[in-house]
């Protein structure tokens, strides 16, 4: 499955650390894929991505797709961020239960406070410096 890519004017106020294992997920989310790892050995999913399984310790690792689905399970708005932040006070961040089981912490793309166990899709920010991923109320894109 394919995430919306929303085009952005600007450059990541705090840019990941992209290494030689993570250039993958990287350039597959600015194509608007999502994935992860999951190990061969115990089968269980790894979010962020790691070359090898943090419960098993096994380095028989694959990469899967992930639907890019989930539940918002927490949120909060900051609004006294560190310094690299200050400019986009205030913003949302949250937890999401994706469809897979793997439960991340995001930001929440929301004009007002959504419910908690809204549905939502995860959608990259296309800055010109790379790709981020933040989580929207599906509600807010049009697909309830």
């Amino acid at each position: 499955m394919m995430l919306p890519v929303l085009a952005v004017d600007g450059v990541r106020a705090f840019p990941p650390r992209v290494t030689e294992f993570t250039l993958r997920f990287w350039q597959g989310l600015a194509s608007g894929h999502f994935e992860t790892t999951r190990c061969d050995d115990c089968t269980r999913l790894t979010f962020p991505p790691k070359p090898f399984c943090p419960h098993c310790w096994s380095e028989r690792i694959v990469w899967v797709p992930l639907c890019g689905r989930g539940i918002l399970y927490s949120q909060t708005v900051v609004h006294a961020a560190p310094a690299v932040f200050r400019d986009e006070v205030p913003y949302r961040v949250g937890i999401v239960d994706l469809h897979e089981g793997l439960r991340i912490a995001t930001r929440v793309l929301a004009s007002d406070e959504p419910r908690l166990d809204t549905a939502v899709e995860i959608v990259v920010l296309s800055y010109r410096d790379g790709p981020m991923f933040v989580a929207r109320p599906l509600s807010r894109a049009g697909l309830t």
